[in-house]
């Protein structure tokens, strides 16, 4: 009894033998200090892009600042020639068109000559002048063919303003009204246009059970063509706050609301809290600071980089 009793201790120091030398032959696992770990987790929330890269993505930077929100009214509407710049040039004498000098589309001076008629009293011809500058948006007639006072000939539109009127369903009505704010957007990638509601319809259309509201809008750079169908997002009421940024630079990461701030060559993964917002702003309450320079739009190029973990880290 006493032999297996020397023998088994005889085995159990062995064992403790055997584990302290592997303990001293292993290497001791490295431990990651808190500012190794703070810098993987910076570096797994941040992506570097160069300028080149972020051209080529179409990655548009702007700069956190004091913002307007606004509640607003969405409004559909449609382009018109300004009525009160537009003219029907019609013949004095009726007779044949010899010659026709000019087509829809084409600007004139007042006095230019469009066309060319052969009076039927006279046998005659006589110049058909526009009087008014502008552009010919309409011509109702061609070479050879007869004309008379009772039909214009040609339309002559200033198009340096134009109407733009918008439907207002009968349940918006008393939220609308003349010199209310309106921003339109021509949808033609260009900012929103600013202008004000001049008027509004005393009377409604039963067809559509809206009335009418109209903004005159200058047009020097002939963005809004007339036919064409425009929105319109009309203020009904503003708010300032200190730091806003585009809706469009919120991101979701890692089940984190994030907007993409650049800190050098880099793009960090900044968490955010929101306030207020409307469709185009959203104000931040904490995480950006004014003047910070973040992601405004396409900043899903920027998530999908950092999901990869390239970018130009490579």
């Amino acid at each position: 009894m006493k032999a297996f009793v020397r023998y088994s201790v005889f085995i159990l120091v062995a064992l403790a033998l055997a584990y302290g030398g592997y303990r001293m032959l292993t290497p001791a696992a490295t431990k990651t200090t808190p500012a190794e770990k703070a810098e993987k987790e910076e570096h797994a929330d941040s992506v570097t892009l160069s300028d080149a890269k972020i051209e080529t993505a179409g990655i548009e930077l702007a700069k956190a600042s004091a913002g307007v929100l606004r509640d607003s009214l969405l409004l559909n509407g449609i382009v018109q020639p300004n009525q009160e710049s537009l003219v029907q040039v019609t013949p004095r004498f009726p007779g044949i068109v010899r010659d026709v000098r000019k087509r829809i589309g084409d600007r004139v001076q007042k006095g230019d000559v469009l066309a060319l008629i052969e009076s039927n009293q006279s046998l005659t011809q006589y110049e058909l002048k526009a009087s008014l500058a502008g552009t010919v948006i309409d011509r109702q007639t061609t070479l050879g063919e007869y004309v008379s006072e009772q039909k214009p000939a040609f339309v002559i539109a200033d198009l340096s303003t134009v109407w733009v009127d918008f439907s207002v369903y009968r349940r918006d009505l008393k939220r609308v009204g003349i010199g209310d704010q309106v921003l339109i957007d021509p949808a033609d990638g260009g900012p929103p246009i600013d202008s004000k509601v001049s008027y509004l319809s005393p009377v409604g259309s039963s067809d559509t059970q809206s009335a009418l509201a109209r903004a005159v809008v200058p047009n020097s750079e002939q963005r809004l063509r007339p036919g064409l169908f425009v929105t319109g997002r009309l203020t009904l009421s503003e708010k300032t706050v200190s730091v806003a940024v585009k809706a469009s630079a919120l991101q979701t990461w890692e089940n984190r609301t994030v907007v993409f701030v650049r800190n050098g060559g880099k793009f960090e993964a900044r968490d955010v809290e929101i306030g207020e917002r409307d469709p185009q702003l959203v104000e931040i309450t904490f995480g950006v600071l004014e003047g910070d320079v973040y992601a405004a739009q396409n900043s899903f190029i920027i998530k999908a980089e950092l999901g990869k973990g390239s970018g130009d880290n490579d």
